[in-house]
């Protein structure tokens, strides 16, 4: 019998292991392995939403931050919206995670969950947290805060992003989150020839942090992109 989608994003999602050396200082978080009850509820959330055949537009962030998919195994989305908008609730962990109050706002505007994650697949091209040590604590670090962490997990990250292209989504154009991001993707892109074409869209955290009066601004834009 033919796997859904929900079937081979689950299974992605429980074979993600990173085995490599990342740089002093930086540590990779597996959501799945620190907390039992993600894999739950991203069983739950994937058996809601892509529980068909359907190919979909790929749009992908940064890596996952500790307070979203860190926590919740689902990208961009925090407890709070995972219970109020979609219906999962989470009994071991109570998280708020700024891009997706945006994601969020925008999935609404979009026509709600149901028709957005018909149409769009949202994952990362390094799909583990990566965190950096300080003095006092661990904070949120993405994949091309240092270059030594770039080089560490360059190689897994062009094999993540062709295992998120076999799960059945359209490579004639991604959506990249973020303008930094969108040269690193470019060049991952130019070596292993993954996408036709690259849409770039301002990252929900900057869009949250520093453009809040023009958010219906971007909210337009990123609905006029994915529906074009």
């Amino acid at each position: 019998m033919n796997k859904t989608f929900a079937d081979n994003v689950i299974e992605f999602n429980k074979n993600l292991q990173f085995s490599g050396d990342l740089p002093e200082g930086f540590e990779a978080m597996n959501p799945y392995l620190d907390n039992p009850e993600t894999m739950t509820v991203m069983e739950e959330f994937y058996h809601k939403y892509y529980n068909d055949r359907n190919q979909r537009k790929l749009m992908i962030g940064i890596n996952p931050s500790r307070h979203g998919a860190g926590v919740t195994g689902v990208p961009f989305t925090d407890t709070k919206r995972l219970e109020t908008v979609c219906g999962i609730k989470m009994q071991s962990a109570h998280t708020h995670e700024v891009s997706s109050v945006f994601m969020y706002d925008m999935i609404s505007e979009y026509g709600g969950p149901e028709e957005f994650y018909k149409d769009v697949y949202i994952n990362s091209p390094f799909p583990l947290a990566i965190v950096r040590k300080t003095k006092t604590s661990w904070l949120n670090a993405n994949y091309y805060d240092d270059k030594k962490l770039f080089e560490a997990v360059k190689d897994f990250m062009i094999d993540a992003l062709k295992k998120h292209i076999s799960l059945g989504v359209d490579t004639s154009e991604v959506f990249v989150l973020g303008k930094k991001n969108s040269e690193f993707i470019s060049a991952l892109n130019k070596e292993a020839k993954l996408f036709e074409t690259m849409t770039v869209l301002e990252h929900p955290r900057y869009i949250q942090q520093y453009k809040t009066k023009e958010k219906h601004l971007y909210i337009d834009k990123y609905i006029l992109a994915l529906k074009k």
